[in-house]
């Protein structure tokens, strides 16, 4: 179901989403209370949701579309505004799944490419999720890992890949490896798809445990102004100084460094000190901030004390970059598909055999404490 109070805006998505034959929009009305009462009457898997509309909005529906009998997930649409960003992340707090910045023009609407890209892409994923969860087709078992650096034995768990693995054929059994012998003086988290959920989840989690000393470094794939409202948002719910990440930063101890939307974050040495280099260089696997370049990028600075996660989201952004990290020494572990939004990242870094954990998404804030504390 599409929900905007444009009809011109409403008309243009639902194209865009039937001219993939996996999509079929059951219903398009122009505020929150119309989304409500359709939800009603029809079976709906997946809701793009408009912030600003009469009647009803968007934020003021999503608790009740969310509550509805068929239990669809939520798409936030909105045009890129301090505000609307604000609302967004707000609205992931509340439930809703994902976000999809819409373009401010009806030039940029009708004739980009984008914006139709991601928007279809995004509800095939979710899509797919829900007929997981829902039960439609068989999900793969793979035990969930212990939350202890070593307890997981190469080979042991056991899951399909991901059709879009780069990295590994489709039917590859994910093989574990052995955890990096360093303490990590570094800790990596690269995100998509669900990613502001499940990276609250995680620092928190830390925090909780006792924090660490290391400096984080996030990529979570997001526009610019929904990145600076997304480190703001980290520090509020996790209790960690997060800023979104300014070129020359000096990397400090303890504290968390979001990339910030249309720039790859990057670590140099600078007279001894290790910074932070922003550039926008080409986007990689579509994405600019992106996590490969990231990786790549930590490993030539850290070498073998390096800690990366990837968490959930669509492609195989990090799987590329997770390979550099362990082959310099370095420890990568996974969010398992189980509590994935979408097994895309975290799912082609399994698979590539790069991975010590994969874990679910409760678990892994456990393991990073206590691999980040163990003895140097």
């Amino acid at each position: 179901m599409v929900v905007d109070d444009s009809a011109v805006v409403r008309g243009l998505e639902t194209r865009m989403l039937e001219s993939d034959p996996a999509i079929k929009v059951v219903a398009s009305v122009g505020n929150g209370q119309s989304a409500i009462q359709t939800l009603e009457r029809q079976d709906i898997e997946i809701v793009v949701l408009d912030i600003e509309m009469p009647v009803m909005d968007g934020l003021t529906a999503l608790p009740k579309i969310l509550a509805s009998p068929s239990r669809p997930k939520v798409i936030m649409s909105s045009t890129l505004t301090q505000k609307n960003a604000e609302i967004s992340l707000k609205a992931l707090e509340l439930g809703a799944t994902d976000y999809i910045p819409k373009p401010s023009s009806s030039r940029e609407l009708t004739g980009g490419t984008d914006f139709k890209r991601e928007l279809v892409e995004k509800v095939k994923a979710l899509g797919a999720a829900v007929r997981r969860s829902s039960g439609r087709r068989p999900t793969p078992a793979a035990p969930a890992a212990a939350a202890v650096p070593t307890l997981r034995r190469p080979g042991a768990a056991a899951a399909p890949a991901p059709a879009s693995s780069p990295l590994a054929p489709p039917g590859t059994k994910v093989v574990l490896r052995q955890a990096g012998t360093e303490r990590p003086d570094v800790i990596c988290i690269g995100s998509s798809t669900g990613g502001p959920q499940a990276l609250f989840t995680v620092l928190s989690g830390i925090m909780k445990a006792g924090g660490v000393t290391q400096p984080i470094l996030i990529t979570q794939h997001m526009p610019a102004t929904f990145t600076t409202i997304l480190a703001e948002h980290i520090s509020r719910l996790s209790g960690f100084p997060a800023k979104e990440a300014a070129d020359g930063d000096r990397i400090e101890g303890g504290k968390v460094y979001v990339a910030p939307g249309d720039y790859h974050m990057l670590v140099e040495v600078r007279n001894g000190e290790k910074i932070l280099r922003l550039n926008q260089g080409a986007p990689e696997n579509f994405c600019r901030p992106s996590v490969d370049p990231m990786f790549r990028s930590i490993s030539q600075v850290y070498g073998r004390k390096v800690l990366a996660c990837v968490l959930t989201g669509m492609g195989s952004d990090g799987a590329r970059g997770g390979k550099v990290i362990v082959e310099t020494g370095g420890t990568v572990i996974a969010q398992d598909e189980a509590t994935s939004v979408v097994w895309g990242m975290p799912g082609a870094t399994a698979q590539a055999g790069v991975c010590a954990a994969v874990l679910p998404i409760q678990d892994i804030a456990g393991w990073i404490h206590k691999f980040a504390n163990r003895r140097a």
